[in-house]
């Protein structure tokens, strides 16, 4: 990667459907889910063999980027850009890229999330190192997931002809993105083998990214240009608070990609990547023993137990399950969680009835 190369990492989410471990104030990122890093810890790590930490960026909030810090000191402090509220992705995305495009006219970047587990860290290094390539040549260029499932889960991108270029992946230009199929249509685009999973992976020049906001975020670019030029600046803080709160909340997917023109997509299989997005996935991620069980910090006794993922908080609590399959238990201390492994997306259902019914201490 050369010096005009960035990793801008996203970690500004709760991830609810985590909850009762992830919470407001220790959201899934900062927590050790699959072992003994935090999801963001491995983010950072998997980056840190591509990019040197000074080019290393995090986008995030105020409560979370202090553990942030600790968590990963070979950030320097000046990488962290703080947002004062959520306001979706492509705020995001265009903060890190008016801040990066003035302090690099030059600056390409890779947009990561600090939530995903890559297993194959040999193939996220070679597909990034083309997708560098390719935003190169002006593209937009996200990273696509072979589907292994007809998932209702996630977006869809379909890939139209392949992509004029010398290139050591194949790169196909993107025909359309879609939005979350009902179960039908995601069998149909899994038969179909011209459809990927949209990662949330992406790489472009920042200032190909701002070019294409302007033209579909007019508002959202005068704001980040402001912000950006006072960045550096005493009068910073006082130039986000005036602008970032009337900022309309919107994903990068949808205000930008779905109708940009210049965008190319690298279909991977094969990188053993999760968005460990609900207790469900962690099945997807971590070995299970012989019975199918998976336990995750927490001394679990199983009889007659088959298929069932045992967290805990507290190590040191003994577990015991007794004929149960095809089961979640969840011990964070003040909240045990128990259900069906198919219904645990459900989780998120629960964090709004407690939200609506104002019990915060459980948030």
């Amino acid at each position: 990667m050369n010096e005009h190369t960035y990793a801008v990492i996203m970690a500004g989410g709760g991830g609810t459907r985590l909850w009762p471990v992830s919470r407001k104030e220790t959201p899934k990122q900062l927590l050790p889910l699959l072992g003994k890093e935090t999801l963001f810890q491995s983010t950072v790590a998997r980056l840190e063999r591509l990019f040197p930490p000074e080019r290393i960026l995090v986008v995030t909030v105020e409560e979370q980027a202090r553990v942030m810090q600790e968590q990963a000191p070979s950030i320097p402090k000046e990488n962290y850009l703080i947002e004062p509220a959520p306001r979706g992705t492509a705020s995001v995305v265009a903060l890190a890229a008016a801040v990066l495009k003035k302090r690099d006219p030059q600056a390409v970047m890779t947009i990561q999330t600090a939530d995903h587990h890559i297993r194959n860290l040999d193939l996220f290094q070679y597909l990034l190192r083309t997708a560098f390539e390719v935003a190169e040549k002006n593209y937009l260029v996200t990273l696509g997931i072979t589907p292994t499932f007809p998932s209702t889960g996630y977006g869809y991108i379909q890939q139209g002809e392949p992509l004029d270029g010398d290139y050591k992946y194949p790169v196909y230009k993107v025909k359309r993105f879609k939005e979350k199929p009902d179960q039908a249509t995601a069998q149909e685009l899994l038969r179909r083998g011209d459809h990927s999973w949209n990662s949330g992976m992406f790489v472009w020049r920042a200032d190909v990214i701002l070019a294409e906001i302007e033209r579909q975020m007019p508002d959202l670019f005068r704001a980040v240009e402001e912000i950006a030029s006072a960045w550096d600046t005493p009068q910073r803080d006082a130039v986000i608070q005036k602008l970032w709160y009337d900022l309309r909340s919107q994903t990068i997917d949808y205000g930008v990609m779905e109708k940009a023109e210049r965008v190319a997509v690298l279909p991977a299989g094969g990188l053993g990547w999760s968005d460990v997005g609900s207790w469900d996935s962690l099945f997807e991620v971590l070995l299970p023993d012989l019975n199918g069980n998976v336990s995750v910090n927490s001394q679990h006794l199983p009889l007659d137990t088959h298929n069932a993922l045992v967290y805990s908080v507290n190590d040191e609590r003994l577990i015991v399950t007794i004929g149960l399959d095809d089961v979640v238990v969840v011990d964070a201390g003040d909240v045990l969680l128990v259900c069906k492994t198919d219904q645990s997306q459900k989780v998120k259902n629960i964090v709004e009835h407690l939200k609506k019914h104002h019990q915060e201490k459980y948030l």
